[in-house]
């Protein structure tokens, strides 16, 4: 399987990535060995994960959302909870 996924960092942005592991991927965010978004942002925490089932499929989607506003993410971290 393959995720996309979607943290908050402490600062309250959220990053959207891609991951085959999301929670082994936010503990290398948290480590400073993750996106350079993140690193002076520490530490994170997972809001959100999607799973796909193709590679491409998955980097899609992280595209798709990585494009949206704001509030749009919100809303899709808050129709999940």
């Amino acid at each position: 399987m393959h995720f996309v996924y979607i943290v908050r960092c402490a600062d309250g942005s959220f990053y959207t990535g891609y991951a085959r592991d999301p929670k082994a991927r936010v503990k290398m965010h948290n480590a400073g060995l993750g996106a350079k978004y993140t690193r002076g942002r520490r530490p994170v925490q997972l809001v959100y994960t999607e799973a796909c089932r193709t590679l491409s499929k998955a980097l899609k989607r992280e595209y798709e959302i990585k494009q949206w506003p704001r509030a749009e993410k919100r809303r899709l971290i808050t129709a999940r909870s």
